[in-house]
């Protein structure tokens, strides 16, 4: 009997050397006061009081990307989902107060396609320096027979750290303003229901198509517009001690989102019209006839974040999120009620058509 090998098997040990060779200088960019040592050891070390913190709270996050990853695989297109991996994450985070310090990644596959994981990975590390964590370690792991030919799976975990009293959310009273801050696109939640909708006779087209609702782009050029990381503006706000509360809009929407920052005897009233709704919501809500109720609850609708801050601080608030880069919409207030928290948006009639 001749000899086997793992190889043979189908696990390339050679492949998973070539990948972390190509990837350790794509992870030595990303790195920050704090981290210790390199890729290459069974864990990775990070020292919070090098990072600058005296009385830190750890805070982690853990995420995928979805159904986008389908998106992704089926045009070749690999070079955005690892940041949009990065943003799942770390926007978790500093809604908590936290700043991203590191973050590992998952990448599971059946047969490894160096190149092709080498753009996810870069993707990864992109998303690393604009949140400004280190990529300090992850798990790429050769699967024969758990996944069909060129398919992969990627999670990421991040941990980030606080001051005790810098925690948030902060009090939330009656009277504070909630801004919005503008998304990117469709981010990485609803895209089994987007796929859905383009099965359908009217919205059926080829990825390579013009997108109907944005010109000059593909389809998948449109729909795979990465997630906004929002880290270095929110937490800019943060220590300019402007903010109460932020929330990460995603998978739930605005209705699933908000409540989850605020405390009992308050209502979020958000008007939905103090908005623009971008093109791809309203072809979305066209196109596959969804209601602007489900609309709100599987999509972002335009906005990713929202903040909550004093009606004296909502000036300087705003200025300075404008000048990191963010467009910046005033879309409710919160009022008093009984009981838990609650949110109310009002919708106007055509909104979404």
């Amino acid at each position: 009997m001749p000899s086997m090998t793992y190889r043979d098997a189908g696990v390339d040990i050679d492949a998973g050397d070539a990948l972390v060779d190509r990837i350790k200088p794509l992870a030595k960019a990303t790195t920050r006061a704090g981290v210790m040592g390199g890729l290459g050891g069974f864990a990775a070390l990070f020292d919070l009081k090098a990072a600058g913190f005296t009385d830190p709270v750890l805070v982690s996050a853990t995420d995928g990307v979805g159904t986008k990853l389908r998106i992704a695989i089926d045009t070749g297109t690999h070079d955005t989902v690892g940041i949009d991996l990065v943003a799942m994450c770390v926007n978790d985070l500093v809604v908590q107060g936290a700043e991203p310090l590191f973050f590992l990644d998952y990448f599971a596959t059946g047969k490894l396609a160096v190149p092709d994981a080498a753009r996810v990975i870069a993707g990864i590390a992109r998303g690393c320096e604009i949140a400004g964590c280190a990529l300090v370690g992850g798990e790429t792991a050769e699967m024969p027979g758990m996944y069909h030919d060129g398919d992969y799976d990627l999670a990421g975990f991040s941990v980030g750290a606080a001051e005790r009293a810098d925690l948030l959310p902060k009090q939330v009273s009656p009277g504070d303003v909630i801004l919005g801050l503008a998304s990117s696109g469709i981010h990485s939640n609803g895209f089994s229901l987007v796929r859905r909708i383009l099965a359908e006779p009217g919205g059926n087209a080829g990825w390579s198509d013009p997108a109907p609702f944005a010109t000059g782009r593909t389809l998948a050029q449109a729909l795979m517009e990465p997630t906004r990381i929002y880290v270095k503006s929110v937490l800019a706000v943060h220590r300019a001690g402007l903010l109460q509360a932020a929330a990460h809009i995603t998978g739930g929407g605005l209705p699933g989102n908000v409540t989850r920052v605020l405390p009992e005897n308050t209502r979020a009233v958000i008007e939905a019209a103090s908005w623009p709704l971008p093109p791809v919501f309203r072809w979305l809500a066209r196109t596959g006839g969804v209601v602007p109720e489900e609309m709100l609850r599987v999509f972002n609708c335009g906005i990713g974040m929202i903040l909550v801050v004093t009606p004296e601080n909502q000036p300087a608030a705003t200025a300075l999120l404008t000048d990191m880069g963010e467009t910046v919409h005033h879309i409710g207030t919160i009022q008093p009620c009984s009981g838990p928290a609650e949110i109310q948006i009002d919708i106007p009639t055509g909104w979404a058509s």
